[in-house]
C-alpha cells in the first residue's frame, strides 16, 4: 500500500495539515510511521480511521469521546459504518422536510400560497429538542424542569411574528458578540459586559435566570456540539467567549 504524507492526506480528506498534526499530538490519529526526516506517513488503515473521525465529527461527537470509541477493543468498523449510515439516513429525511418547509415559506412570501402556523415548523427535530431538555436536566438537576415548563408556557400563545422577532434578536446578539470578539475585546471588557444584558433580556422572554442558572446556560453553550457549531460559525471560539462573558456578568449582576 502507498504511503501518504500529511500533505497528501490533507488534500485527500480536506482536513488541514495543522489539524492532522493536532490529531497526532493527542493520539487520535497517529501516522503509520515517521520517516528519517521526521515526516509523517499514513497508510490505508489510517485513512479509514480518519474517515471514522470525520463521521463522528459530523455527528457532533467531541474529540475525546471519538478517541475512546475508536480505541475501544470492541470497536467494529463495519458496525460503526452501519450506525453512521442509519443516523445519516434519518438526518437526510429531516433535511428533506426542512427543504420542503423552506420552499413553502418562500412561496408564501412571494404570495403564491399560504401556510398554517404549524407548517412553519415542519422538519425541525423534536428529538433534538427533547435531548436539549434532557441535557439541561442532567447537568443542573430536576429543578430545571420547572424552568423548561415555564418557558413552554410563556411561548404557548406566540404568533408567527413573535417567533420571528425573537429569532432576529438572537441573531443580532450573536453578530454583535462575534464582532466584539473579532476586535479582540475580552469577555470582561466594558463593551462585552454592556452587551450581555441584551442576551439576558432575550432569555427572559422564556424564563428568568439567577446566577447559577445563567452561568450554567453559558456552560451548556460551550459544552454542547450543536450550540458550539452555531456560535463558532459566527466567530471561532465564540461559544467559550460567550460562556465566560455570561459568568462574569452573572457574578456581578445576578442574585444567587
Amino acid at each position: 500500500m502507498p504511503d501518504y504524507t500529511v500533505k497528501d492526506v490533507a488534500e485527500l480528506s480536506g482536513v488541514t495539515v495543522r489539524t492532522l498534526h493536532f490529531y497526532d499530538e493527542i493520539g487520535l490519529l497517529k501516522p503509520a510511521h515517521y520517516g528519517e526526516n521526521g515526516y509523517r506517513y499514513y497508510g490505508k488503515d489510517e485513512l479509514r480511521r480518519l474517515q471514522h473521525v470525520m463521521f463522528y465529527r459530523e455527528l457532533g461527537v467531541p474529540l475525546d469521546q471519538i478517541k475512546a470509541i475508536l480505541s475501544a477493543p470492541e470497536f467494529d468498523r463495519l458496525e460503526a459504518l452501519k450506525a453512521h449510515r442509519e443516523r445519516m439516513e434519518k438526518e437526510v429525511g429531516r433535511y428533506r422536510r426542512l427543504l420542503t418547509t423552506i420552499d413553502a415559506t418562500i412561496a408564501e412570501l412571494n404570495g403564491a400560497t399560504t401556510m398554517s402556523d404549524n407548517e412553519l415548523f415542519a422538519g425541525f427535530s423534536e428529538e433534538k429538542q427533547r435531548q436539549y431538555e434532557k441535557d439541561l436536566v442532567d447537568r443542573f438537576g430536576p429543578g430545571v424542569q420547572t424552568k423548561i415548563d415555564e418557558s413552554k408556557e410563556r411561548i404557548k400563545g406566540w404568533t408567527r411574528q413573535e417567533f420571528q422577532e425573537s429569532s432576529e434578536r438572537w441573531n443580532a446578539f450573536l453578530a454583535s458578540l462575534g464582532a466584539l470578539a473579532a476586535e479582540g475585546k475580552s469577555p470582561d471588557s466594558a463593551e462585552v459586559q454592556a452587551l450581555i444584558p441584551t442576551h439576558r433580556a432575550w432569555l427572559e422572554q422564556y424564563w428568568t435566570p439567577v446566577r447559577e442558572s445563567y452561568i450554567g446556560l453559558g456552560q451548556l453553550y460551550a459544552g454542547h456540539p450543536d450550540f458550539r457549531k452555531q456560535f463558532d460559525a459566527v466567530h471561532e471560539g465564540l461559544a467559550d467567549f460567550c460562556a465566560e462573558a455570561m459568568r462574569v456578568y452573572a457574578e456581578r449582576e445576578l442574585p444567587a
